[in-house]
């Protein structure tokens, strides 16, 4: 009886998805545990693995919608692998057919080895699939991503009363201090020490000054978390995401960057899980690298606040009754103003300003 592939359970909230991709081809020979389709759902991407060996049947073709415990293929493991053919090399003196003989004495490649290389058409997505041209307007469907960022981006501005309020950052001493200590910092934990990380620290070190900000609304009932994990948002080709680092009162500096590489790789490269992306208090997003000066970003509920950063400028500034030119980035506090004040507010963004600006009290915890 052959075995049937069938859609698993990703998360409760998950109910189904589009398949993006077959990375084989219908009648092929596939492995057990062989990568050979891709799901992408409204909140993550993720492959499915053959769950024999055997030559597989395809029930359903890329761009279709499917539903968990649905079966797209099946696999029938009486089917026995093809034979790789192989001709004999001939190791005589070249001679007047070398160049023929040489280029036959190739083997070819085997069923499976074809079936692991997805061909161009295989490895489209949705959106790249066949789309409706209507005169000068072109017509295609939204990816489920596409439309659960969508639909969650319209309920914020229905469902919270969202303000906020800025601020500006001197990054002279966070500059100074990675200029001073990158070389050694990068050569003992094999990493780069980046801005987003004394980020993550003066965020955490204000949230424990202020713990409205560390709180959300259920219902009737007001929430306080207790911990801090912290979301930062990364941009994919997809879309955005936000994964969540974990107890980030409890890393330092090089854990905080690796924990943030790490999701980055995975969310760019479609490999980010469903528990990667759940359970943070608070958010961090960056504009900046897309060179965004100021903007007031959307909140990520059930999280009552967000902090936007934005690109480093050199700006005249005055420094003790002179003007300096130092490298200032605007800050932006987006909170829900039905749990947080407009003072909580302001002060929370000022405590993670003073954090920023004196990097040294920050590290130290004083």
């Amino acid at each position: 009886m052959p075995t049937e592939i069938k859609i698993p359970s990703l998360g409760e909230s998950i109910t189904g998805g589009i398949i993006a991709a077959w990375h084989i081809e219908d009648g092929a020979f596939v492995k057990k545990d062989q990568i050979i389709y891709e799901l992408e759902t409204d909140k993550i991407t993720s492959e499915g693995l053959a769950e024999a060996s055997g030559t597989i049947e395809l029930k359903a073709s890329e761009g279709d919608e499917v539903e968990i415990g649905q079966i797209v293929a099946s696999i029938d493991e009486s089917a026995v692998e093809p034979e790789t053919e192989q001709k004999s090399v001939d190791l005589k003196p070249a001679s007047k057919d070398a160049g023929q003989a040489g280029a036959e004495s190739e083997p070819a490649p085997t069923i499976a080895e074809t079936a692991q290389k997805p061909t161009a058409a295989h490895n489209a997505r949705p959106s790249q699939q066949p789309v409706k041209q209507e005169g000068r307007t072109t017509r295609k469907r939204m990816s489920p991503l596409r439309q659960k960022i969508s639909e969650r981006l319209v309920n914020v501005q229905q469902e919270t009363a969202m303000l906020t309020t800025f601020n500006e950052v001197d990054l002279s001493s966070i500059k100074a201090l990675r200029a001073d200590y990158q070389e050694p910092f990068q050569e003992k934990h094999g990493i780069k020490l980046g801005f987003m990380s004394f980020f993550v620290k003066a965020v955490v070190r204000a949230l424990q000054q202020n713990t409205a900000i560390n709180a959300f609304i259920d219902g009737s009932e007001i929430v306080e978390n207790h911990y801090y994990d912290i979301g930062i948002a990364v941009s994919t080709e997809k879309g955005l995401i936000v994964p969540v680092v974990r107890n980030c009162e409890k890393l330092n500096l090089a854990e905080i960057e690796k924990e943030i590489k790490a999701y980055a790789d995975k969310a760019r490269s479609g490999k980010i899980a469903l528990e990667d992306l759940q359970g943070g208090v608070f958010t961090i997003t960056n504009g900046g690298v897309f060179g965004s000066m100021l903007s007031t970003p959307i909140l990520n509920p059930p999280q009552s606040a967000i902090l936007g950063m934005h690109t480093i400028q050199d700006r005249p500034v005055a420094i003790e009754g002179k003007v300096e030119i130092r490298p200032m980035m605007y800050l932006a506090l987006s909170y829900d103003h039905r749990i947080v004040d407009g003072r909580e507010a302001v002060t929370f963004l000022i405590k993670v300003k003073e954090a920023l600006e004196n990097p040294v009290r920050l590290l130290l915890e004083v």
